[in-house]
């Protein structure tokens, strides 16, 4: 690992929580996969398997902000364990119902109840937020650090769940899943020493929602949009293989395009940011519209799948830096009493995206040519673009702003001796700037 990220291990119990998000993480890129094939092996129905699929999609939409708004509530510890505990009685249930043949409607209402998931990607980056207040470059780093575990699973996990339910049985994916996620998660809790601790606030600050901040709303409908970039091009770089006779290479091609954007996550960290979150977000999306359009005219031209998948790498390569700056800018726009729910509210933006944005892809599949499709991820990322200009004066942090020639938010709260300030007076602070 670089110099630059080890130094963010520095401090005690940082390894120790990071190894435990990720573990706690893979399960997630391995769900879909495994529900899907145990489903169809089963009921011997692709169509049910997708349309349970996107009932808990739905549900989890709703379920990750109402977890975050508990954690930020009550502490990281205090709610991840009873929540992954309680996932553990659906997804068994879902298993029970799936071997002994139970109607179709248990399935949805199974996996529908499996929205209690707590968002460890979003903890750990509030973890990082804390632990490196004081410092831009750190959280910066790390980041981009939280971007690059999350497309390293993405890249493990599909195929790992495929070689379960493959060789050992068709319920080896979602099994391995719940154990790991368990597992994982219940380490992450035990981290208390690098927990963020809770912060004083009135009752009618405590119960508001993130979303009265404009800024996050320009986020939650920018990430939306990106997530129908990631659901039509999953689906429409599947039916593009499929088409040419290649359906098995279809992995090997969506994992370049995590591969591209895990290489992009890591390097991106590496750089030091000298614009403001909000601009770095602009010029991100920005890139990452007109790298889409290379998929585009790759697949409208016909290429073979040797020319898709390097341009696939190459496209991927612009969703870590948005996402990366993406997440600073929600840390920025937030106080640290609302940082999960506030995250969790981006990420489900996203999982509603990919729901849509694969029902697009696969409509766009059945009744276009091959290829036609990546106008989908490239008109996503063009609206996505569209959106983030429209609502550009919102997306600005605390530490951006000035108010009588005072600089708020983190500048504030370190002040002039780069001393951290007490989390109660950098909320005041933070507070005040809105």
């Amino acid at each position: 690992m670089p110099v630059s990220y080890r130094r963010l291990f520095a401090l005690p119990g940082t390894a120790a929580f990071t190894l435990a998000g990720l573990l706690g993480r893979l399960p997630l890129s391995m769900t879909g996969v495994s529900l899907v094939v145990l489903i169809s092996e089963r009921r011997g129905s692709y169509a049910l398997a997708g349309t349970v699929a996107a009932a808990g999609l739905a549900t989890g939409a709703i379920g990750l902000p109402l977890v975050g708004r508990l954690v930020d509530r009550y502490g990281q510890a205090r709610v991840t364990v009873p929540a992954v505990l309680y996932n553990a009685l659906p997804l068994t249930g879902l298993l029970l119902c799936v071997r002994l043949g139970a109607p179709d409607w248990t399935l949805y209402a199974c996996w529908a109840a499996c929205a209690g998931t707590p968002n460890l990607g979003g903890m750990a980056r509030s973890r990082w937020a804390h632990l490196y207040r004081a410092d831009p470059a750190a959280r910066h780093l790390a980041n981009s650090l939280e971007q690059a575990l999350d497309e390293l699973c993405f890249m493990a996990g599909p195929v790992l769940a495929l070689l379960l339910c493959t060789t050992v049985a068709p319920e080896a994916g979602l099994i391995t899943a719940g154990v790991l996620g368990t597992a994982g998660a219940l380490l992450f809790a035990a981290q208390r020493r690098t927990e963020p601790p809770l912060t004083a606030a009135t009752a009618r600050e405590r119960h508001g929602s993130p979303l009265r901040v404009p800024g996050l709303r320009v986020m939650l409908l920018t990430f939306l949009a990106t997530g129908v970039l990631f659901g039509s091009l999953e689906v429409t770089t599947l039916a593009y293989a499929d088409a040419l006779g290649q359906k098995p290479l279809a992995g090997v091609l969506l994992g370049l395009v995590a591969g591209g954007s895990c290489v992009a996550g890591l390097v991106f960290g590496l750089l030091r940011p000298r614009r403001a979150a909000g601009t770095r977000f602009l010029l991100g999306v920005a890139a990452m519209a007109g790298l889409l359009l290379l998929p585009l005219a790759a697949g409208l031209g016909g290429a073979g799948l040797g020319m898709l998948g390097a341009v696939l790498f190459v496209a991927g390569s612009g969703t870590a830096p948005t996402m990366v700056t993406g997440m600073t800018l929600v840390q920025e726009l937030l106080p640290q009493r609302q940082l999960n729910e506030g995250m969790a509210v981006a990420v489900s933006g996203i999982v509603v995206g990919i729901s849509a944005g694969a029902a697009l892809g696969g409509t766009v599949a059945e009744h276009a040519a091959p290829g036609t499709g990546y106008w989908l991820p490239a008109g996503a990322a063009a609206l996505a673009l569209l959106i983030a200009l429209a609502g550009r004066r919102h997306l600005r942090g605390p530490r951006d702003r000035t108010a009588g020639g005072t600089v708020t938010g983190t500048a504030a709260a370190t002040g002039s001796a780069g001393t951290v300030g007490t989390p109660e007076s950098r909320e005041r602070t933070v507070g005040a700037a809105r």
